[in-house]
């Protein structure tokens, strides 16, 4: 396990809720934010604030090469060949959206498929069923084993010839499945299809290597890996980027600008339209900092002796139900439940009464709720300041609530 000393570097941490001291399960959707991040913000307000690439003044210079060195970082965190590759976006979703209005509309033509999965957030629903609607293109579903994993075979037997995208989450953000992505990927080669990935719930997590994996595309968030909210990544291999229009046009992505006609600049800013999130940028490279003084290996390690733990403690309360894999070898520190007896946001709101943050609803994933049979569900998401005395928490909170809502039983 980590060293609990970490949660004394997330101040928010150090607070009470209703009485309690604050039990936060909720970093599948947000995670909290470091003093180092906080800082590194903060000081480029203070001290660099300036607009990037144009001035030749001292602060556009440093406030250039903290943007640009964010992207160095992000190059190195996924293992990219090319900074060129690595495009600054508002987020997991605006990537995602810059791949199917891009490439997508360019490369997708009537009666050709794109192919996702039951388990995916509606981010990686929704453009490919837009695109799918725009093209006449046909939108296919890998189908989920029972216990929410995904079978080779199965997605074998949906994608063809026909297909030209296939786009799946790394990470799920209810079951906390650990996808194939790099033999789904080669699946999807063999058919000459695209590999898109969602790696919002993996980013964060455990060590991301694009090269090995050879996706072609790659989207997370700066927010749910320590970093600030409104900055993103959209990685793309260097050929295929090139080969793809803008979909925002306006200053900072032209080269040359006619009365008619205008052109754009080269990789990766003809993709980063207006001016940039730069504190955003800085703040994502002081989180990259920090996670990786860590490590990746060391954190995905925690978060699974995390889960294998919150699970076998789940096992011993009647009528609870874990979606997703029971075998913590399979999933990350991701886990969705119900009890039976209690709406979900019934026990969310009993939890946060003892100063326990989980998450309840659909969490964006509507169609794998049908996929459950459910119409919503409990979440308790960990990361590197989550403890097993939170775990303990969790289950003390869990028998309150059930023994409230079923004091009649």
């Amino acid at each position: 396990m980590l060293n609990k000393d970490i949660r004394k570097h997330f101040p928010i941490l150090g607070q009470e809720i209703n009485g309690h001291p604050l039990v936060y399960l909720d970093s599948a959707a947000t995670s909290q934010k470091p003093t180092q991040v906080i800082d590194a913000i903060s000081d480029y307000y203070k001290f660099d604030n300036s607009n990037v690439h144009r001035g030749v003044h001292t602060l556009g210079n440093r406030a250039t090469e903290a943007y640009e060195g964010a992207r160095d970082k992000v190059r190195t965190f996924i293992n990219a060949k090319s900074r060129e590759e690595i495009i600054f976006t508002r987020g997991t979703t605006t990537a995602l959206n810059i791949v199917a209005q891009s490439y997508g509309r360019a490369n997708v033509d009537e009666g050709d498929e794109i192919v996702i999965t039951y388990m995916e957030h509606h981010s990686n629903i929704i453009p490919w069923q837009q695109l799918a609607k725009e093209k006449g293109a046909v939108l296919k579903y890998v189908e989920l084993e029972d216990d929410g994993t995904l079978s080779l075979d199965k997605v074998r037997e949906v994608v063809t010839d026909r297909t030209k995208i296939v786009s799946i989450m790394h990470v799920s953000n209810v079951l906390g499945t650990i996808n194939p992505i790099k033999e789904i990927t080669e699946i999807a080669h063999a058919h000459g299809a695209v590999m898109v990935v969602d790696g919002a719930q993996a980013a964060p997590h455990l060590k991301v290597d694009v090269e090995s994996l050879n996706c072609d595309f790659y989207a997370f968030s700066g927010h749910k890996m320590a970093g600030p909210t409104g900055i993103g990544v959209l990685y793309g291999k260097k050929g295929l980027l090139n080969a793809m229009e803008p979909v925002e046009f306006g200053g900072e992505m032209i080269d040359f600008v006619g009365l008619y006609e205008s052109t754009w600049k080269e990789l990766p800013w003809k993709f980063e339209g207006g001016t940039p999130i730069i504190a955003g940028a800085v703040g994502l490279g002081a989180a990259i900092d920090y996670l990786e003084e860590i490590g990746l290996d060391n954190i995905e390690r925690h978060e699974h002796q995390l889960a294998a733990y919150a699970l076998e403690r789940f096992a011993k309360i009647d009528g609870l139900t874990v979606y997703g894999p029971l075998d913590a070898d399979k999933r990350a520190g991701v886990i969705t439940f119900n009890v039976e007896g209690v709406h979900p946001h019934d026990l969310a709101t009993v939890l946060d009464m003892h100063g326990i943050a989980v998450r309840a609803g659909h969490h964006c994933a509507q169609p794998l709720m049908k996929w459950l049979d459910v119409s919503a569900t409990a979440r308790a998401s960990f990361y590197v300041y989550n403890t097993e005395e939170d775990v303990d928490r969790l289950v003390d909170g869990l028998q309150i609530a059930k023994e409230y809502f079923n004091d009649d039983n």
